[in-house]
This record gives C-alpha cells, structure tokens and sequence, in this order.
C-alpha cells in the first residue's frame, strides 16, 4: 500500500510539474494555476504519508522498546523471587547434628560462655540486618526495577530478531558497516538537483520573457475560435462572450494593439484580427489567453491562426 501510494504521487507529481511548464510556456495562466495548486495538494499528499510512515515506525520502535523492558522486569522478579534467602540459616533448629555425628545440645555443655553470646548477638544483628533487607525491598522494588529494566533493555535481543531471524545479541554487530560512498553520492545528487533546478528556471524565464521581437512582414494577424457557453445557445450571448474574450486577450500581449477587430464568420465562430501583425511571441500569448477563456463559462477553441497581407 505505501508503495503505490508513492508510485501515485510521484507519477501525479511529475505530471503536474510538467504540465505546469508547458501551461507557463503557452501563458496559460489559469491552468497553470490549477496545476500548480494540484502540485501543492500532491506534495502535500507525499509529505503527510511520508510523516504517517515515520510515526509508525516510531509507535512500533516504542512498543517493542516497552516490551523489551516489560520481559526483563518480569525476568528480575523470577530471579529475585527464585533466589535463595541469604538469612535463611535463621530458621535452623538448635538441634541440628555435626559434620561428625554428635548432637548439637548434647556439645552445648561443653562450649565456653562467649560461643553462646556470640550465637545470640550474631543472631540479632541477622535479624535486624534481615528486618532491614525486607523493608527496603518493599519500599523500593517497583520503582527501582522498573528503571532497571530500562536501562537493560537496550542491551536485550530484539523479540522478533533481525530481519525476521532469531539471533542472539552476540550475533549483532556493534557497529554498522561504513558506506563511505554514500556521502558522495548525496553530495552529488544534490548538486545535480540544484543545478538542473536552476537550468530550469533559466529555460522558463527565458521562454516567458517579454521583449521586443522583430515582426513580421505582414499587414495583419488573424486568429479563428470558437466559443460556446454553457447552460445557453443564445447567439446573442455567444457573441457577447467573444467579444469580452477577444478584448481582454488583445491586450495581453506587449504590444500595443490599438487596431483590433472581431468578426463573426458562423454561428459561434469568430475570426480576430490584429493590425499591424504580431510577433511570434505575442501570437503564443494571444493564442494562449484565448484558449484559457477567461470570461465566466465560456471555452474556446483556436480553429486557426496566421498572418494575412504584405505591409508594404
């Protein structure tokens, strides 16, 4: 899924810079704006996935990081639950035999006076020490775990093992591998990007430059369109759309057109022309600005355009 959804964007965004280009070229400026603002809407479409992409990876790192910690809290209380109790010897009857058969009660009459007060103080600092040992391990067991087990869990072995393979920690290297051609082929990519990005903007400035050409040796220019307006097929309005068409595109070229008329050949056909005749550039700009019809629910269509006469 997060495959095509690159592949989508990506194709979506080259598609609409493309045709960007070729919209500013043909000063097409309405739909060069709506394919720049479908571009955005793209590049905000791949930001957002890419973004989603890396929470998700984050969740997921944070979860197993949980996880890891959580295993080893619950292997510290097995250990601390199985372990044996230093102060068990506490318990020990007073009876217990010796290593060579003889009763313990029976030899007690025998020790000297300071054995039996040795017993009984080392017996009661155990018990304070045991006491002790105890109630600390009440108070301070969870809090003192748990940030045990975190600082431990970075050391633990992944849950899943690496790429899916259960490996032990020691498999792991410590260090990943260097790739020492990877800083000169980002270095590289981004020099090329910025140059090719630059060569851009120089083609397009230049190919949208206004400046002054030579004109050709022609009396006029004529462009042929037509026009239809939705929701109508009144004659009347086709015609009124035509003419506020063909008024505010004559003027969008450099040149200053003062001679410009408009003739109706058919029904929805109309022919304009231009005198003196206009150059190459402000043709494209004409033909341009009619064909984005930017006159309310108007479309036109060029049916031709060309130069008619000799000026003398």
């Amino acid at each position: 899924m997060k495959l095509i959804s690159y592949l989508f964007g990506g194709l979506s965004t080259l598609a609409a810079a493309v045709y960007l280009v070729i919209y500013l070229y043909r000063w097409e400026w309405q739909r060069a704006v709506i394919c720049g603002v479908l571009l955005l809407a793209v590049e905000g479409f791949l930001v957002c996935v890419i973004l989603l992409g890396r929470m998700g990876r984050l969740e997921r790192r944070l979860s197993d990081a949980d996880a890891r910690m959580e295993e080893v809290r619950r292997r510290l209380e097995h250990a601390r639950e199985t372990s044996a109790n230093p102060f068990r010897w506490l318990g020990n009857g007073s009876g217990t035999p010796f290593s060579d058969g003889r009763d313990g009660a029976d030899s007690g009459n025998r020790t000297f006076v300071f054995v039996p007060i040795l017993m009984v103080t080392g017996a009661a600092l155990s018990g304070v020490a045991w006491l002790i040992q105890r109630i600390a391990a009440v108070t301070t067991r969870p809090g003192a775990e748990r940030r045990l087990a975190g600082r431990l869990a970075p050391l633990a072995a992944p849950a899943g093992g690496v790429h899916g393979v259960i490996t032990q920690l020691e498999d792991r290297p410590a260090v990943p591998p260097s790739r020492p051609l990877r800083p000169l082929l980002t270095v590289l990519g981004a020099v090329g990007g910025v140059a090719l990005l630059v060569f851009l903007v120089y083609v397009l400035s230049d190919a949208t430059e206004t400046r002054e050409e030579a004109r050709p040796n022609a009396a006029a220019s004529t462009v042929v369109f037509r026009i239809q307006v939705h929701g109508t097929q009144d004659a009347h309005a086709r015609e009124l759309a035509a003419r506020d068409l063909w008024e505010g595109c004559r003027r969008s070229t450099a040149s200053l057109n003062t001679d410009a008329s408009l003739g109706q050949l058919a029904n929805g056909v109309f022919a304009g022309t231009i005198r003196p005749a206009l150059s190459s550039h402000d043709m494209m700009r004409l033909r341009g600005c009619i064909t984005d019809a930017g006159v309310n629910r108007a479309t036109a269509k060029i049916l031709g355009a060309g130069e008619a006469g000799v000026s003398h």
